[in-house]
């Protein structure tokens, strides 16, 4: 099954014209990635506008994103070098690969499980959700893209995809916990500094209420009696 999947996926690729297979080639490299980056910052730009409990809790979801796709790229390592399994353009004929002729180079020479992009696709998306539920859907719908990517191309099995879907979602779920009770504590700090606490709250915050003029206090009923 896990074959015939990647004939029937990839062999879109053969009949479709040549920009798309270009366009498929560079988002599944480079331009899926990129989006989940952007996605994170606007993220970011929002929260600095919440105030200041959501935007800590929010800001340190947004910090363990990077920091668990780096962590879950550094699992898959050890994890490719045992499994082992070549790429699929070196084990079955009348695959059509797209080169994408720039990026990384993993679809040449490394091995294919799990895949690299789609682990940290899914690891952006699962702590984008983290931090924030709409755009963290948003984020695994494009992990999800970048896992189908990777198979059009030739370079990944579906069952490399779904390697990284489960691997990305790991990493984050299984730390977050101690990752985010560390990270709040330390993006709290942060936020109540003068000169880095905009990177957590926004830069113009709202005024203070104008403070009115003190009101004359009526003296108590006693002391009106002696006066009168």
């Amino acid at each position: 099954m896990d074959v015939s999947l990647l004939y029937e996926i990839n062999g879109a690729a053969r009949h479709a014209p040549a920009w798309l297979d270009r366009v498929v080639g560079f988002a599944g490299e480079y331009g899926i990635l990129l989006a989940l980056v952007l996605l994170v910052l606007w993220c970011w730009r929002g929260a600095r506008r919440q105030d200041e409990a959501t935007a800590v809790e929010t800001c340190a979801g947004l910090v363990w994103a990077p920091l668990a796709a780096g962590l879950a790229l550094l699992v898959n390592v050890p994890l490719r070098e045992f499994v082992g399994r070549p790429r699929p353009f070196r084990q079955h004929e009348g695959l059509h690969v797209l080169d994408p002729g720039f990026g990384w180079g993993l679809g040449r020479t490394e091995f294919s499980f799990v895949s690299g992009h789609t682990t940290l696709a899914m690891a952006l998306g699962v702590g984008l959700f983290v931090a924030n539920r709409k755009y963290g859907l948003v984020g695994i719908g494009l992990a999800f893209a970048e896992g189908l990517c990777r198979v059009y191309m030739g370079i990944h099995y579906p069952t490399d995809v779904i390697g990284g879907l489960a691997l990305g979602t790991a990493v984050v779920l299984m730390l977050a916990p101690l990752a985010m009770a560390v990270l709040t504590r330390m993006v709290r700090a942060v936020a109540r500094s003068r000169r880095a606490g905009r990177l957590v709250r926004s830069k113009n915050p709202a005024l203070p209420r104008p403070v009115g003029l003190p009101q004359a206090q009526t003296p108590p009923a006693h002391e009106s009696d002696l006066a009168a």
